[in-house]
């Protein structure tokens, strides 16, 4: 036949191979192995499978490195071989088509988790290190693909290009077609289009059906050529394996149908096999691509226009009057008497709203969003939830948000959490689907009207996200710019960790003024001697200057509690001509301290006539 792979798509349509990891795992390798890493130490058991899906019928087989970036590689202690692994993986793929008219892609996939500790540069770099390594191994193409996130494939798409070969930019979209944030199909698919991808098109996240659905409206788009590579179905459990039922008939049928719809480079993904792609390929031999006529996108709201705008809340007093915010701990048991009693008497003290941690230090108390509504409902004072992503995945966090908003709670704190090892529960373990800048990604996506996958929910929750920010760190500006890529990703206000050092909070009110938002300085009045010295040498996140450790030595009971009230008076007079309201941590959640120091705030702002 001979010709380009660009030449050939012109004219035919290109069988692809099916899955590497589904057929790695029946072959015996563990789920939790690096498959990427067995081109290294199990070449021929990558050959072998390479040859298993030639003899099938594949005219385009992919490299087995898909994770094989900086970011998952090195999470498990490998991240020096990111280049050795892709070239063996094109060398591998190479030496099984050779013989044969056969083109060979080199596979690329999503940062994953990683990349949340990454920055742009990075990220980018890395996939400029995997792409140029898989050049250097001899593939005819780059095939980019199972992206959810848009922005992230185009960082790779444009790291791709560098190499010169054709780029395959494929999509896993969610329910809907729709990808993170609410983004369709169709505008999904003219953004890769503008950004110079050869193909676009789909993989994973659906079954043939679903993925036929997405084809036909990016086919009515765009007039590039279209690649599809969809799931064996959904997997089912059984007996301790996972198995997919989507018999190959039924996906080379559906095969016939994608081309038809466009689709020039066809494969398969999770859950496929040699027998998909031999029936698929006899189904297909000889097609030609069809003919095909984009239309032009089609006119809708998106997401971001028709959501709700988030409520403000107590910060609506925010330059108005001096804002006061009372962290309290929800109880280890059922009884709620003390937090509400607490509540009610910080709310006639002058308090605009209530802080509830959830599950601080990682020990159990009572779930702090129906505590949340409780305290709304009984004692008429906004409250702002911590949320945690220790406890929930993101199923779980996506589900209790919007039961939040059901229930009227309408600020959330977003912080990552106390890791469970930290606690008492044995036998607990953290989950950490997100972290704290994806949970404010996540909490901005509901407020929007969409969830994580872009789908909708209705008219948004409107929540008031909040984030944490330590200025207790050597190199505050490090603590700087991640505040700001909280604000970036939605968050409208901040508290902080306890502060006790006025240059300190100089210092963190310069270097974050140019963010723009609210900022609750946290005052966490001291006890004791023995309570300072506790707090400053054994609680992350906290620093005590030596000057107020002094004056709290030897301090205990009545007296300890006077001068610790007296720092902290001192402290708030000596702020409050520069912020707009302080966020109060009572210790041992002795609401009375907080009590007065509220009354202390609201009575000295009025005396300044804020």
């Amino acid at each position: 036949m001979g010709g380009s792979f660009l030449e050939r798509v012109a004219h035919e349509v290109l069988i692809g191979d099916g899955a590497i990891g589904t057929m790695l795992y029946a072959k015996g390798v563990a789920l939790d192995a690096n498959f990427e890493h067995l081109n290294l130490v199990r070449p021929q058991l990558v050959l072998d499978l390479h040859a298993e899906y030639l003899a099938a019928g594949a005219q385009v087989i992919e490299t087995n490195t898909f994770g094989a970036n900086y970011a998952k590689l090195s999470a498990i202690g490998i991240g020096g071989k990111v280049a050795d692994i892709n070239r063996q993986g094109a060398i591998l793929a190479r030496r099984a088509a050779k013989v044969r008219d056969v083109f060979v892609a080199g596979s690329m996939g999503p940062m994953g988790r990683g990349k949340q500790e990454m920055s742009a540069d990075q990220v980018r770099d890395s996939f400029r290190l995997q792409a140029a390594a898989l050049a250097e191994g001899g593939v005819d193409l780059l095939i980019l693909e199972t992206f959810s996130e848009l922005d992230e494939l185009e960082t790779a798409l444009s790291a791709a290009r560098e190499t010169g070969l054709p780029v395959v930019a494929n999509l896993a979209f969610g329910e809907g077609s729709r990808l993170a944030g609410g983004i369709e199909a169709e505008d999904a698919a003219l953004r890769l289009a503008a950004a110079g991808a050869s193909l676009v098109g789909a993989n994973c996240g659906a079954g043939p059906l679903e993925l036929l659905a997405t084809l036909k409206r990016i086919a009515a788009v765009t007039d590039l050529p279209l690649a599809a590579y969809p799931n064996s179905g959904f997997p089912e459990y059984v007996d301790g394996r996972y198995i997919y039922r989507t018999t190959p008939d039924y996906f080379a049928a559906r095969a016939e149908e994608m081309v038809a719809a466009g689709a020039v480079l066809v494969g398969g993904c999770c859950g496929t096999t040699p027998e998909h792609i031999r029936v698929m390929a006899q189904r297909l031999k000889g097609a030609r691509p069809a003919a095909r006529v984009a239309v032009g996108a089609v006119s809708r709201t998106p997401a971001s226009e028709k959501a709700k705008t988030a409520a403000s809340g107590f910060l609506d007093l925010w330059g108005k009057e001096m804002v006061v915010t009372v962290e309290l701990d929800p109880p280890k048991g059922l009884d709620c008497s003390r937090i509400l009693a607490g509540s009610r008497a910080l709310k006639e003290a002058g308090a605009d709203a209530i802080n509830l941690a959830e599950n601080p230090l990682a020990r159990v108390r009572m779930g702090n969003l129906a505590l949340a509504s409780l305290i709304r409902r009984d004692v008429g004072i906004e409250v702002i939830a911590h949320i945690t992503c220790r406890d929930r995945n993101l199923i779980g966090l996506q589900s209790d948000l919007m039961g939040a908003s059901l229930l009227g709670v309408s600020s959330i704190l977003a912080v990552t959490g106390d890791p469970a090892s930290l606690g008492e529960e044995a036998g607990a373990s953290s989950v950490f689907d997100l972290n704290s800048f994806t949970l404010i990604k996540l909490l901005s996506d509901l407020n929007r009207g969409v969830n994580a996958l872009g789908n909708p929910i209705g008219a948004g929750t409107g929540f008031t996200i909040g984030a944490a920010f330590n200025p207790n760190t050597q190199k505050m500006e490090v603590q700087v710019a991640r505040l700001a890529k909280k604000v970036a990703n939605g968050a409208c206000f901040a508290q902080t960790q306890p502060i006790y050092d006025l240059e300190r909070f100089e210092q963190m009110m310069e270097q974050t003024a140019h963010l723009g938002i609210p900022i609750l300085p946290g005052v966490l009045p001291l006890v004791s001697g023995r309570n300072a010295e506790f707090l400053h040498n054994e609680v992350p996140g906290i620093t005590i200057p030596d000057g107020i450790r002094a004056r709290m030595a030897g301090k205990t009971g009545e007296e300890g509690v006077r001068e610790g009230l007296a720092i902290a008076r001192e402290f708030i007079e000596a702020t409050m001509g520069r912020v707009g309201g302080f966020y109060l941590i009572p210790p041992f959640g002795k609401y009375e301290i907080a009590v007065e120091l509220v009354k202390f705030i609201k009575s000295r702002a009025e005396h300044r006539g804020h």
